[in-house]
C-alpha cells in the first residue's frame, strides 16, 4: 500500500508544482465554453433546445477530465524516456501496485482539473438545478477518469516511443470526445452515428453529468444506465490496463 500511495503523491506533486500547467490545462475548457457557449447559444435556442452554456458545460468538464486522464497514461511514455519507468520496475514492489498508484494519480489530477473547470462554468454562468447535485456530478467526473486513466495506461504500456503519441491523439482521444455528445445533443441522430456514439463510453459519463446537474430536459440516457455502463467499461479498461502493465519490458 506504501507503494501505491508515494506513486499516488508523486503524480499528484507533479501536477501541483507547475503553476504554468495549471493554467494551461484551462485554455481549451474556456476556449469551448466562451467561444462555442456564448457563440452558437442563439442557434441552439432558437431550435428549442435550452441554453446551450447549460448544455455544454458538463461537455466541457468532460472534456477535461478525459484528456487529463488519458494522457496520465500515456505519461509512461516520458518515464520511460528519462529512465524512471525502469527505475520504478526494479523496485521490490509488484507491477500491480505501481499500476493502481500510477492510475489513481492520473485520476486524482483529472479530477482536480475537472473541479477547477466546473468553478470556471459557474464564474461563466452554469447553473445546475442545485449547488448541493455538484459532488454527485462529481462522482461521474471520478468514473470517467478512473475509466481512462486505466485506457491511457492499457495504450502507453504498448507504446515504444512518442512516434506513435500523434496518432493516438487523432484517432483515438479526439474521436471519443467528438462522439460523446459533449457539443451536439445526441437524440434524432443519423441511425449509424446513433449506433456508434452509444459505443463511446464518455457519452454516457456526460450524460450523467447532465442528468444529475441539468434534470432529464437535457440527458439523453437514465442515469442508472449511465452508472452501469461507466462502471462496467471501467472495470474492464482497469484489468486491460493492469495485464498490459504486467507485460513491460525493461
Amino acid at each position: 500500500m506504501s507503494a501505491i500511495y508515494i506513486l499516488w503523491l508523486r503524480e499528484l506533486k507533479r501536477y501541483t508544482r507547475s503553476r504554468a500547467q495549471i493554467v494551461a490545462s484551462l485554455g481549451n475548457p474556456l476556449l469551448y465554453l466562451l467561444v462555442l457557449g456564448f457563440g452558437l447559444g442563439p442557434v441552439f435556442k432558437r431550435a428549442g433546445n435550452g441554453d446551450y452554456l447549460q448544455f455544454v458545460a458538463p461537455g466541457v468538464i468532460g472534456m477535461t477530465v478525459l484528456f487529463s486522464s488519458i494522457f496520465s497514461g500515456l505519461g509512461i511514455l516520458w518515464d520511460r524516456q528519462f529512465g524512471f519507468l525502469k527505475e520504478t520496475l526494479v523496485a521490490p514492489v509488484s507491477r500491480l501496485q505501481i499500476m493502481i498508484g500510477r492510475t489513481l494519480g492520473g485520476a486524482t489530477v483529472a479530477l482536480l482539473q475537472g473541479l477547477l473547470v466546473t468553478i470556471v462554468c459557474l464564474i461563466a454562468g452554469f447553473r445546475p438545478v442545485h449547488l448541493a447535485l455538484i459532488p454527485i456530478a462529481f462522482g461521474f467526473m471520478a468514473l470517467i477518469a478512473i475509466l481512462f486513466a486505466g485506457l491511457g495506461m492499457a495504450i502507453g504500456s504498448g507504446l515504444q516511443d512518442m512516434q506513435g503519441f500523434q496518432l493516438i491523439m487523432n484517432f483515438l482521444v479526439m474521436p471519443i470526445y467528438f462522439l460523446s455528445g459533449a457539443l451536439f445533443p445526441l437524440k434524432n441522430l443519423p441511425r449509424a452515428l446513433d449506433y456508434i456514439t452509444k459505443l463511446d463510453p464518455l457519452s454516457y459519463g456526460i450524460d450523467g453529468m447532465r442528468n444529475v446537474l441539468l434534470g432529464r430536459a437535457y440527458a439523453t440516457f437514465e442515469p442508472s444506465l449511465d452508472l452501469t455502463v461507466l462502471v462496467g467499461v471501467g472495470a474492464v479498461l482497469l484489468v486491460l490496463g493492469a495485464w498490459r502493465f504486467s507485460k513491460i519490458e525493461i
